[in-house]
């Protein structure tokens, strides 16, 4: 997995602070004119490392990028498969549903009204 600029830079960093560490102890025991230790070696290397790993990923940032036109056009469509023939009939024998019809607002509030007043001019049921 690729590493994150950001945390590129932070480990670069901590590096950094390791190393000078190793100096300051370094210079402080032996003197400057000693060759650096087996630590600081590896800590040089490292930083090395991880200074090309950084400008690499500068390079590459800077590439051009496909555009959203290119995504679009380039992406894979795959065929549909083929179905199974499990219950034997073909997709063609198959006849499409049609749709049931709907009753618009205007249809709604006509029959809700035609019902009120179906109900206002029957005659009322006397009370028990």
């Amino acid at each position: 997995m690729p590493i994150r600029t950001a945390s590129m830079t932070k480990r670069i960093s901590a590096n950094g602070q390791a190393l000078h560490r190793a100096m300051m102890s370094r210079t402080a025991s032996g003197g400057a004119d000693t060759a650096p230790s087996e630590a600081e070696s590896a800590l040089i290397e490292e930083r090395h490392l991880l200074k090309q790993e950084r400008d690499k990923h500068k390079a590459e940032a800077k590439q051009p990028r496909p555009s959203a036109l290119d995504r679009l056009v380039r992406t894979h469509h795959p065929q549909a498969k083929k179905a199974s023939k499990v219950r034997g009939t073909t997709p063609d024998a198959h006849e499409t549903k049609k749709p049931k019809p709907r009753s618009t607002r205007a249809q709604k509030q006509a029959e809700k009204a035609a019902a009120l007043d179906a109900a206002r001019r029957s005659p009322k049921k006397p009370a028990k």
